[in-house]
């Protein structure tokens, strides 16, 4: 099949229909993508079930069946599966644009599992794409068209928004802030209604104050000119409530402890990457 040169173009096979899979699909229907353009090979009846009944698209276990006219594939599996399931779809897949979304596996790998294949761009979503307010960070080798990694943009945009590394090893570094940063926030959060609850407040007051909170700061942060810095400046009156918490955060190390966080993300990132190129 033709190569598509615009995403409503492309003929959308997901290998696995996973929640990241899900979400993908349902922002692309709303971006106008019909559902015959769209495919899913899922193994798991009830899987299948759902995306069929949800999405009105094909969802089968029949992997010749979801790539008929496919010319975009999607690896939305789990990354100890990928090997495997690449070896058994790489003589079906040669006009195909790859993109994978599975954690920690390289290009080079993907291409030596897809006998050679080095059209493949490398996506690293995170869960609030699930609520289409994700980040998703992308990779393309070189020999990714400009009209390819302008499919691969549009497809995550459909769930949120999107940053490109010109290195494969920044997604690394990705993963450790925004793949794994939504779990420090909510780790963050339940410490804030866990504070509020000692304080005496009740588990529902402490809950809407702790995550309205949460999301207030993030839009006007998102939405204003100023640093992050000159905000939390702007609320700290000196001698006040404020900056008496802060000064706890400080005697703790709290900036130098979230570093050392990312930096072992990274690292497990690193070495994941390395256990799964010995496939």
């Amino acid at each position: 099949m033709t190569a598509p040169t615009t995403l409503h173009q492309a003929h959308i096979a997901f290998i696995g229909g996973g929640n990241m899979a899900s979400a993908l699909i349902a922002g692309l229907m709303d971006a106008g993508i019909p559902s015959s353009h769209i495919r899913v090979l899922e193994i798991q009846p009830e899987s299948r079930k759902t995306l069929n009944e949800r999405y009105g698209i094909v969802a089968s276990a029949n992997a010749d069946e979801v790539l008929l006219n496919a010319n975009v594939l999607i690896f939305s599996v789990k990354p100890q599966q990928l090997a495997s399931i690449c070896r058994d779809l790489a003589d079906k897949v040669s006009d195909c644009m790859i993109m994978s979304i599975a954690a920690g596996v390289r290009t080079s790998d993907l291409s030596r599992w897809l006998n050679g294949k080095r059209n493949i761009v490398r996506a690293m979503p995170n869960t609030p794409a699930l609520v289409r307010a994700g980040i998703t960070g992308l990779f393309a080798c070189a020999e990714v068209e400009e009209s390819g990694k302008a499919i691969a943009q549009q497809l995550l945009e459909a769930v949120g928004t999107v940053v490109w590394v010109e290195k494969e090893q920044e997604l690394d570094a990705v993963t450790a802030i925004s793949g794994s940063g939504p779990a420090y926030v909510f780790h963050f959060l339940e410490g804030l209604i866990a504070a509020g609850h000692q304080l005496g407040l009740s588990p529902h007051v402490s809950r809407e104050l702790a995550l309205q909170t949460l999301v207030g700061a993030a839009k006007l942060a998102a939405g204003s000119e100023d640093s992050p810095t000159l905000l939390r400046t702007k609320v700290t009156s000196p001698g006040g409530t404020t900056q008496a918490a802060l000064e706890v955060f400080a005697q703790a190390q709290w900036i130098e402890t979230i570093a050392t966080a990312a930096w072992a993300a990274e690292r497990r990132a690193q070495e994941l990457g390395d256990s799964l190129s010995q496939a």
